[in-house]
């Protein structure tokens, strides 16, 4: 096998066969796991009734071993990307010839993971038919994979499978290499979030939960095996990597401890179902393997680590064995996937409790806004880590003698407050069934919300107290924050007229189309929505009030002018809604309104009025921030031209003494002459 980095031969013959010896055991072990997990749960079991079609023992088989297969090839693809991106030093943004190889290895494993994928897109479909996967191959597969939100998601794994291993060939960039991990981790999501969370009783634990159990359990699997492969071939930089992947890797345990458990929480209906159902046991046994895994991550950490300089022996032994029980993991997850979850208990009495996935809420009160809190996952973990991290980056700067203005540090914790009031408290609650409470929700994290986050000055912050990169020339979480900042997207989006234009249409595009009751009809698009709304507004208040650096710097004057432009678009909006006569996204709010509510049409115009009204808050609070940001502007001003005038002066000062003293020079030499 040749050298990655110059063409010879690796130093060892035995670290290609500790490789092959390796990637033999992780595939037994995967395979005996697999093969023992769906024979005792009786997910390949012929369970043919009367009357019912059979697809045959092969979908039974195929269908798992094809998802493990993609689960695999998926992984692989993601440390290759990992490898090239993040575990290795580029070179002032070019990645270094190791870097490209592991990226034509993500290509090859890419276009593995596309062609799974297929085939797991023609078993799921015989399975759900009970057709041969023969007989499905045509028109039928075309209508799924076109028409139906299963066949969609894996119809779009393929699709970024494919321009991932397309655009791996010619990558060489740091930039390039972190794009197609990013584009490898949204082709990770589809297929989950389609599956049983999508409709489980609780959507904001369950939806959330899945997609942040798998991302994080592809992005430790896969950097593992990337940084196992790197040190039994005998490449350079093993401890750079290690430790990259091990820093990672703690996050990573944290993100699935989580996940799962938020995942159990919506699937389990009970504490004995983990004991009694097929489903509780497996997710029994795929919790002790993580626990087992964590284990050896700390052991790594401590023993390994520290000493992998003298030899790679230790750190790769210990990182087999971790490989292995992670195979083993992974194939728990696909009996898993095959498994029906135990019936829910408490949900699905009414038509609308099963599209809200909560009980119908007592009437509107403010009792009721303040004790019916929604355990929205994603939004919890926001204002979790966007407030600890904040934190933690202050402390920081603290500690090392740095000063940090308490005004910015309690603007982003005012921010950081009032979006957790508007999507965890009984807010969001009446938000799903009331358009009122909804239109109140989105002017807080459009118009409120982002006010107090950009005068908190997190880019700011995070450049001050994020550390450079170890290695001159490469990028850690620093660079890439300062390439982002200098990036050609951030100065497209960030340019005045589009920030503005973004904050303005997005609201009539949503609200006078069917785009919002379809987004409302799912958590997955009411998520998107309101993160929408927070980025389009953070967008749009970071070039007018942020003091955080931008791209362009408009004078004060202007700023004032685009601020008095732009506030007119809301009422003008308010206004339209509150002279509507026919409701807004009807067969939604038809489908899930309570009895208690009263006429949707003049729910809409309460909500008009309120959107109508409430741009005088923000407004008001951005004149505050603009009228003092411009006296302390002045003042700087100021105390640069006195700087300056005293620099001149003392430059005058000194060239007359230097013309007197000439002078005086000149005189002494007349006296002497005379004389």
């Amino acid at each position: 096998m040749p050298d990655v980095r110059s063409g010879r031969p690796v130093r060892d013959v035995r670290d290609v066969r500790e490789v092959a010896r390796l990637a033999v055991g992780a595939v037994v072990v995967t395979v005996v796991t697999l093969i023992a997990a769906l024979v005792l749960t009786g997910a390949v079991a012929p369970r043919v009734l009367p009357g019912l079609p059979d697809a045959g023992p092969l979908t039974r088989w195929g269908l798992p071993v094809s998802r493990l297969l993609t689960d695999v090839t998926a992984v692989l693809t993601l440390g290759a990307l990992l490898a090239a991106a993040a575990f290795l030093p580029s070179r002032d943004g070019e990645l270094s010839d190791t870097a490209r190889w592991y990226l034509r290895g993500a290509s090859w494993s890419a276009l593995a993971w596309a062609v799974a994928a297929a085939g797991n897109l023609v078993f799921q479909l015989s399975d759900i038919l009970g057709l041969s996967p023969s007989a499905v191959l045509g028109n039928q597969l075309t209508s799924y994979a076109g028409s139906v939100s299963q066949g969609i998601a894996l119809m779009l794994v393929i699709l970024l499978a494919t321009a991932i291993a397309l655009f791996a060939r010619t990558a060489a960039s740091a930039s390039g290499a972190l794009g197609l991990l990013a584009l490898a981790l949204v082709a990770l999501l589809p297929p989950p979030l389609t599956g049983h969370s999508s409709s489980s009783p609780n959507h904001e634990l369950a939806v959330t939960g899945l997609a942040l159990h798998v991302l994080a359990v592809s992005l430790w699997v896969g950097g593992l095996a990337a940084v196992v492969v790197h040190g039994l071939l005998g490449q350079d930089r093993l401890r750079d990597a290690a430790g990259r992947f091990s820093r990672m890797a703690l996050w990573c345990y944290a993100g699935v401890a989580v996940g799962g458990v938020a995942s159990a929480l919506t699937r389990l209906p009970s504490v004995e179902a983990l004991f009694t159902t097929s489903y509780g046991l497996l997710i029994l046994l795929k919790t002790a393997g993580f626990a087992a895994l964590g284990v050896l991550g700390w052991w790594h950490r401590e023993r390994t680590l520290p000493v992998i300089d003298r030899g790679r022996g230790p750190f790769l032994r210990l990182a087999a064995v971790e490989v292995l029980i992670m195979s083993a993991v992974m194939a728990l997850a696909v009996v898993l996937a095959r498994t029906a979850p135990p019936e829910p208990t408490g949900v699905g009495g009414s038509p609308a409790e099963e599209l809200l996935g909560f009980p119908e809420p007592p009437p509107l009160s403010l009792g009721g806004l303040v004790t019916l809190w929604r355990p929205d996952l994603f939004f919890i973990l926001v204002v979790t880590a966007g407030t600890g991290l904040y934190l933690a980056a202050v402390l920081r700067l603290r500690r090392r003698g740095d000063a940090w203005p308490v005004g910015r540090t309690v603007s982003w914790v005012v921010g950081m407050v009032t979006v957790a009031v508007c999507t965890l408290t009984g807010v969001a609650t009446y938000a799903q069934i009331l358009f009122s409470v909804h239109m109140t929700e989105h002017m807080v994290l459009s118009m409120l919300s982002p006010i107090f986050l950009v005068l908190g000055a997190p880019v700011t912050l995070a450049l001050r107290a994020l550390r450079p990169a170890a290695v001159r020339g490469d990028r850690g979480p620093r660079e890439w924050l300062t390439a982002a900042l200098h990036s050609r997207f951030t100065a497209v989006v960030a340019h005045p007229l589009v920030a503005t234009a973004i904050f303005i249409v997005s609201t009539y595009a949503v609200y006078l189309t069917p785009l919002f009751e379809a987004l409302m009809r799912t958590h997955l698009g009411h998520l998107l929505m309101l993160v929408h709304f927070m980025a389009s507004g953070t967008l749009f208040f970071w070039v007018l009030i942020g003091i955080d650096p931008a791209p362009r710097r408009l004078p004060y004057i202007a700023r004032l002018g685009m601020l008095f432009v732009t506030m007119p678009f809301h009422a003008f909006f308010g206004i339209a809604l509150m002279s509507m006569t026919a409701p807004v996204a009807a067969t939604w709010y038809d489908a899930v309104r309570p009895g208690w509510a009263g006429p949707l049409v003049g729910d809409v115009q309460t909500g008009g009025g309120i959107a109508w009204a409430f741009g005088e808050v923000p407004t008001l609070i951005v004149l505050v921030a603009l009228i003092f940001q411009w006296a302390r502007d002045d003042e700087r001003q100021a105390r640069r031209h006195e700087r300056k005038a005293g620099t001149a002066r003392a430059k005058s000062d000194e060239d007359l003494d230097a013309y007197n003293a000439y002078l005086a020079g000149l005189d002494r030499r007349d006296h002497q002459d005379t004389r």
